[in-house]
């Protein structure tokens, strides 16, 4: 049985496009998983039945704490205990969750792994991974997309690393193609850093380097992971989600442009921790929350974690 933790409290229209996305949810989970529910129980219940739903399609979790958006990570993590996200995160640790989910407070989410799962032995840095619209109609990884705003070149390797990994094991996708973003193609092109990291991928056997990928290059069917520093992957991230809306507006509809909605993908996974998580959007409304919790079940069911793992041992 697949338990996803979903933290009902998490995000700017908690609980009930929570558990309004929970509802939609439901209809789409395999008969293997089940839905357990953070949060205040009354208040969750509550919600359950002003929005039609079926108390018996979920479990709950009381937690009587909830960090909110805009609150120091740090200080909250520390300070709240008995928040939504340290109880789930309690949980993942125990083995009573597969992967747990919020869209609440990122910074939140990251400290709270950190301190309680813990990074796998011999991850140097986990990370957020982001999704990529390509011009076949597919998903790109993008690793990392905030977690580390500044990476050593052997942070960088590993990002490659756990890139490959997930998108081998999660899309079943055989002989991933890892690119490192750069300024120019040639290996002596960009920072020093980038400089070190080409090389290093280069002579790494566990992946398929192909080379530096070009700011040109990252919506095409040129590599299926591309390596960065958080700073530019959350640059990259969120120009990438600005084109939707704007295009949307314009009237330009197909495919392609689809995937650029951020609510089709739903949230970013964790890479290198001891679980499987995943970080909504803040403003997720039911269609995203939903598809955050239908992501969260496939990375479960891939047993990445255990895969990564293996893979680090």
């Amino acid at each position: 049985m697949i338990k996803i933790g979903v933290d009902a409290m998490g995000g700017d229209f908690a609980p009930d496009e929570v558990i309004k996305g929970a509802l939609l949810a439901a209809k789409e989970l395999s008969s293997e998983s089940k839905m357990v529910l953070v949060g205040d129980k009354n208040t969750i219940q509550s919600s359950i039945t002003r929005h039609g739903g079926n108390h018996s399609d979920f479990e709950i979790i009381h937690a009587d704490e909830y960090i909110g958006m805009h609150e120091h990570p740090t200080k909250a993590i520390s300070s709240k205990p008995n928040s939504t996200i340290m109880v789930a995160y309690k949980a993942l640790a125990m083995k009573e969750l597969s992967v747990f989910c919020s869209a609440g407070n990122t910074g939140a989410m990251m400290v709270g792994a950190m301190f309680t799962i813990k990074p796998i032995e011999k991850i140097l840095r986990p990370g957020i991974a982001g999704f990529i619209p390509k011009v076949n109609n597919k998903y790109g990884v993008l690793l990392d997309v905030g977690a580390n705003a500044e990476c050593k070149p052997e942070v960088l390797q590993q990002f490659a690393e756990l890139g490959s990994l997930f998108f081998q094991h999660v899309f079943n996708e055989s002989n991933v193609r890892v690119g490192l973003l750069s300024l120019g193609e040639e290996e002596e092109k960009g920072t020093q850093v980038i400089q070190a990291t080409h090389q290093l991928l280069k002579n790494n056997k566990n992946i398929n380097f192909i080379g530096n990928i070009e700011g040109r290059d990252i919506f095409l069917d040129k590599a299926d992971v591309i390596v960065c520093d958080g700073y530019v992957g959350n640059v990259v991230l969120k120009m990438a989600e600005s084109l939707y809306p704007i295009l949307d507006e314009k009237g330009y509809r197909d495919d392609f442009i689809d995937l650029f909605n951020w609510k089709n993908v739903g949230g970013s996974p964790i890479l290198g921790v001891n679980g499987n998580v995943v970080i909504g959007h803040g403003s997720s409304d039911a269609q995203a929350i939903k598809n955050m919790i239908l992501q969260s079940e496939k990375m479960a069911d891939s047993k990445i974690t255990q895969k990564i793992k293996e893979a680090f041992a």
